[in-house]
């Protein structure tokens, strides 16, 4: 064991991505093998659907966002197209094998970094009310208790039941304390203590994993195409708060997004049919543009789904529209669908359990609406 000591500043100094695994199968509590995976891109900041997927056909785009609004898009269809640093993605759409979902958000309008990101993993009814994760709780749920593989444990994937962690790590003299991993297998019967024997393997090993978000993506998915591989995983990317010079900053961001999707894609080889996976943003971005080319925290934007569970490319929007009077509060994108719903039928889909028991007990929300048959079908 180094004598190193990993500080949180200098996690944080090499760290321009995060990949937290989760939803390892235990023997003798996983009862039945899961329909799926689905893995969450955790895009912090805000991101700005109208940059990603730029609704062209409202007339109003242009002359609300003039300086900033991309102008070389691939068309989709006759209203939206897809940011130009969106290459992978595009192919993936044409191939019907990832989708949009636009003018949507969390129900959330605060406009708080701090109470907007806890509230995208949360889904509690309020910010800081809960302390576990809606994906956390989904693995619950499904009987797969989150034995994750990560250094910090975001929230999105706590459960109620007890997580195992380690961390898959390239941080010069770091090392994980498999010593400890094998006192805990000592404590559990036979069965039991085969999943902790895999985790000591894998922790002696997973230093040797690059840090940049792609290189994350990758190993993701072919972690998660192994047989008794986990279920879930999150990767999470930042720099998405542009209050300035918005052009370049957000299109740098989004084709990381869309190298991610292609890293995936990659790692999870055969295990891509039986997949999803989807953005997450704490909320949109203004609708006009400040004095320095940027713009403001906001509401509505739009969600990047992709994986072979999705058949049908498409962009699926109840459009508000972008007028003044159309905007939220006279100002965003007017939030029509609850991403909540996004992500219930996501987990419908990888995990099998019904949307009525997802609305109840994953987001506390018994009136959530199933929009299953319009992604999946």
């Amino acid at each position: 064991m180094s004598k190193y000591k990993l500080t949180r500043r200098d996690f944080l100094k090499f760290s321009g991505a995060s990949l937290f695994l989760a939803g390892l199968p235990i023997p003798g509590y996983t009862k039945d093998k899961l329909p799926g995976n689905i893995s969450v891109i955790l895009l912090e900041g805000g991101m700005d659907g109208l940059t990603a997927v730029p609704p062209y056909g409202d007339p109003n785009l242009m002359k609300m966002r003039e300086k900033i609004s991309p102008t070389n898009f691939k068309k989709v269809n006759p209203f939206f197209g897809l940011n130009s640093s969106l290459r992978n993605f595009t192919s993936l759409m044409s191939s019907n094998n990832a989708s949009v979902i636009h003018a949507t958000s969390f129900p959330y309008v605060k406009r708080s970094h701090f109470e907007g990101q806890n509230l995208m993993q949360a889904a509690g009814l309020s910010p800081f009310s809960e302390k576990t994760g809606w994906l956390g709780r989904a693995l619950d749920l499904a009987n797969v208790p989150g034995n994750a593989l990560s250094l910090d444990m975001p929230l999105i994937l706590r459960g109620n039941d007890d997580n195992d962690n380690f961390f898959p790590a390239n941080i010069k003299n770091s090392s994980v304390n498999t010593s400890l991993i094998n006192l805990i297998s000592k404590a559990h019967d036979n069965d039991e203590a085969e999943i902790f024997s895999k985790l000591s393997l894998k922790a002696s090993n997973a230093y040797k994993v690059p840090r940049d978000p792609v290189s994350l993506a990758e190993y993701a998915g072919k972690e998660m195409s192994k047989e008794n591989g986990p279920n879930a995983s999150v990767i999470r990317i930042g720099q998405f708060d542009t209050h300035a010079n918005q052009v370049g900053a957000h299109d740098e961001q989004l084709k990381i997004i869309d190298d991610v999707f292609a890293g995936y894609r990659r790692g999870l080889g055969d295990a891509w049919d039986k997949s999803i996976i989807l953005t997450l943003t704490e909320f949109g971005r203004t609708v006009a543009v400040n004095g320095t080319r940027g713009t403001e925290h906001g509401y509505g934007t739009a969600g990047l789904l992709a994986g072979g569970t999705i058949s049908k490319g498409r962009v699926i929007a109840q459009w508000p529209g972008l007028s003044k009077k159309d905007q939220f509060e006279g100002r965003d994108l007017m939030a029509t669908l609850d991403y909540r719903s996004v992500c219930a039928a996501c987990i419908e889909r990888s995990l099998g359990l019904d949307h009525d028991l997802i609305a109840n007990k994953v987001f506390f929300a018994p009136k959530l609406p199933r929009l299953y048959d319009y992604l999946f079908s």
